[in-house]
């Protein structure tokens, strides 16, 4: 199996990289940061630094992947961004752009460019990360709400162009991810409502049936579920890996 995964030089997209590469999968990753990418290279995994809102470098790294793999089986479209944390009124225009740039536009043009090999093969599997906030929307995250949002209509929209070719598209939205990322959210969140960040903390887990973190390596499991021949007549879907979330913010 031959596996492309944006930003997965940390977190979720780490977790997904190393669920393929221990099933066996020929690995290729992007991620923004050198570190990063240094680190999974470290692990064996083919790492390149890319901004995928830079649309020459993301096409350049996915049209290499393409060519040294000889195609890809499962794209993995992993790349988000958190966005400002703040009321709509009071988000600036190049923080809501560059917030879809990488959170929807990087989706669609990884899509375009993989899509005619996958076509040509007759199979594949495209797997776009959305979130529950694709689902429920969230206070003061407006432009990363957005992006999550297109995500899943993306997603039902090329699962219809591409049946007909037996190439599936899913939407995975996950719950609140334990990690730093999660945190850095709730300390902005806490700091533009004015209260604690325990009480921040509090309020997700506790508008989840299933009150506890999710773990990055819940979601890799789900990825390579959607991958596998187990699921191959589940497509257009956006399944939510969240233990259910039920509300957001009970607190005032």
């Amino acid at each position: 199996m031959r596996v492309a995964i944006t930003a997965a030089g940390s977190g979720i997209g780490l977790a997904i990289a190393r669920a393929f590469a221990a099933n066996g999968a020929a690995v290729h990753i992007c991620d923004l940061t050198p570190e990063a990418v240094d680190a999974a290279a470290a692990e064996g995994l083919a790492a390149t630094q890319v901004d995928v809102a830079d649309i020459a470098g993301l096409d350049h790294w996915i049209d290499s992947t393409l060519q040294t793999l000889g195609g890809l089986d499962v794209l993995v479209n992993n790349a988000g961004a958190s966005g400002p944390t703040a009321l709509v009124e009071d988000v600036e225009a190049d923080e809501w752009q560059r917030c879809l740039a990488i959170g929807v536009t990087s989706h669609y043009r990884t899509c375009s460019r993989v899509i005619p090999s996958m076509k040509a093969a007759g199979s594949g599997s495209i797997i776009n990360i959305s979130s529950t906030a694709g689902q429920h929307g969230l206070g003061m995250r407006s432009p990363y709400v957005a992006a999550k949002w297109a995500v899943i209509g993306l997603t039902k929209t090329l699962a219809i162009e591409l049946g007909p070719s037996n190439v599936r598209v899913n939407a995975i939205c996950p719950g609140s991810v334990y990690g730093a990322r999660m945190q850095g959210v709730i300390n902005r969140e806490a700091a533009a409502r004015g209260v604690d960040r325990e009480t921040v903390e509090r309020e997700y887990l506790q508008g989840q049936s299933i009150a506890r973190w999710v773990q990055g390596s819940e979601i890799a499991d789900m990825c390579v579920f959607l991958a596998s021949d187990a699921a191959r007549m589940v497509s257009g879907q956006a399944i939510a890996v969240d233990g259910h979330t039920e509300t957001f913010h009970l607190e005032q």
